[in-house]
């Protein structure tokens, strides 16, 4: 490979990247903004004089902080029953035989071909026949359902694992609910990794499920800044609206950069069987 070569693709690569990260640097440039500058033409990429007092702004202009805790408690108990659960029907899966279970399992895998918004109004009438409407049950119903495309991820972990280590366990007296919490599940920190965070951001930015199960009073965030950041007429404050977005997605941007390289390793791991 020679110099220019190099050069070449690593000028591709840098124009790559720019226009990847362009979106982010325009959010953090409008979070910035006046409102005057949010509605100049053309529009300018970074302000004349940015204006940190948005994000004080965004903050108390809604219940934030409150908002924020009410989407951390949910994406905390979707992560973690979701996760277990996956685990647990991914082992099943893996490892025990049962009649029927092949076309089960086909069965689980065409769930994921079937859009949300189909079951949005039959879910509503069961949980509104359950009283579980303005509470965190939906979600721990949802969590203990699991998910199918992280039970495919667990399955395809649990399935590479040497049938030695189980048949050594079962010698020892052990049985499958030991081995899966013994032995299983502490091997399987690249796919806990991913299912984490996958669980988390689509529990974090779920709009349609707190607008309809939650009152304005113990809403999330996602639905307290689409609705809060207006004027007095009605219209919305983009330049707060995108200063919110900004602390928005940091939980999301934490995370992923904390569980990173487990996270790309379970991708990796659980294709091979």
């Amino acid at each position: 490979m020679t110099r220019t070569y190099r050069w070449a693709l690593s000028l591709v690569l840098l124009a790559v990247v720019l226009v990847m990260i362009s979106p982010i640097l325009w959010l953090v440039s409008s979070s910035l903004k006046s409102s005057a500058e949010m509605a100049s033409f053309p529009p300018t990429w970074w302000p004349s004089q940015p204006r940190f007092a948005n994000y004080t702004e965004a903050i108390t202009s809604v219940n934030f902080l409150g908002a924020a805790q009410n989407s951390l408690t949910i994406a905390f108990i979707s992560t973690t029953l979701t996760t277990l659960s996956s685990a647990w029907v991914g082992f099943g899966f893996a490892r025990l035989t049962a009649p029927g279970k092949k076309q089960l399992f086909v069965v689980l895998l065409a769930t994921m071909m079937l859009p949300g918004i189909v079951t949005l109004v039959p879910t509503y009438l069961i949980f509104a026949k359950l009283h579980m409407v303005n509470t965190y049950w939906p979600w721990v119903a949802w969590g203990l359902g699991g998910s199918a495309f992280l039970i495919f991820l667990f399955r395809q972990f649990f399935a590479g694992i040497p049938r030695e280590m189980e048949e050594a366990a079962i010698i020892d007296g052990c049985g499958y609910v030991g081995i899966f919490w013994r032995i299983f599940l502490p091997q399987s920190w690249p796919v806990i990794a991913a299912s984490v965070i996958l669980s988390f951001t689509h529990a974090w930015g779920d709009f349609v499920g707190p607008a309809m199960f939650l009152s304005q009073d113990s809403t999330t965030l996602a639905v307290a800044m689409a609705t809060g950041y207006v004027n007095d007429k009605g219209l919305p404050l983009n330049n707060l609206v995108a200063a919110g977005a900004v602390m928005y997605v940091l939980p999301v941007l934490i995370l992923f950069l904390f569980m990173q390289r487990r996270f790309v390793s379970g991708f990796s791991t659980s294709g091979i069987k």
